[in-house]
């Protein structure tokens, strides 16, 4: 029974292929559209590893307002964090310049552990490790991101980071 049910789902697939042509997909190879989509999402991947490279260049020459061209740009963007829920680009970039007021403050930046998850053709889930490294800490945590596609380029429209505790000191 399983076996039959597994055939009708592929056979219905197959023809659903074959009956919406995707461009640079033949009909005769339905299943291309996989390999189109793996290659599709690659890219994303690649375009939105350079995003955040771009995010930590920026932070590490002192640019908050560079840094916050990975975010989209409108009262819908969202950030969570310590201090709360934040709504709107404006907020985001007013509390990225109250909490970092200098370059000491501002640190080195360096983010790590990325897995980039595809949500759709147009968005994706991003989690990561995030670390700055000051002449007096070392603050850290871990960071949750949704990103979209949109006209210029992948954004950030919500921004879920934390901090984790700092390691005790040894006595």
């Amino acid at each position: 029974m399983r076996r039959l049910l597994l055939l009708a789902t592929l056979v219905v697939a197959a023809s659903l292929f074959a009956s919406h042509e995707t461009p640079g997909v033949s009909s005769a190879d339905p299943f291309g559209a996989v390999a189109l989509a793996a290659s599709a999402q690659g890219g994303a991947e690649a375009e939105l590893r350079a995003l955040l490279d771009a995010q930590v260049t920026a932070w590490n020459r002192g640019d908050i307002e560079g840094f916050m061209q990975g975010y989209w740009k409108s009262d819908g963007t969202i950030f969570v964090g310590s201090g709360g829920v934040l709504r709107g680009w404006q907020a985001v970039l007013d509390r990225y310049h109250r909490s970092y007021p200098d370059r000491a403050a501002m640190g080195r930046l360096e983010f790590s552990q990325l897995e980039i998850t595809p949500l759709a053709p147009d968005a994706a889930a991003i989690l990561g490790h995030w670390q700055l490294e000051r002449e007096k800490d070392r603050p850290g945590g871990y960071f949750t991101l949704i990103a979209r596609r949109m006209p210029e380029g992948w954004r950030i429209i919500h921004d879920h980071t934390s901090a984790q505790p700092a390691p005790a000191s040894k006595p």
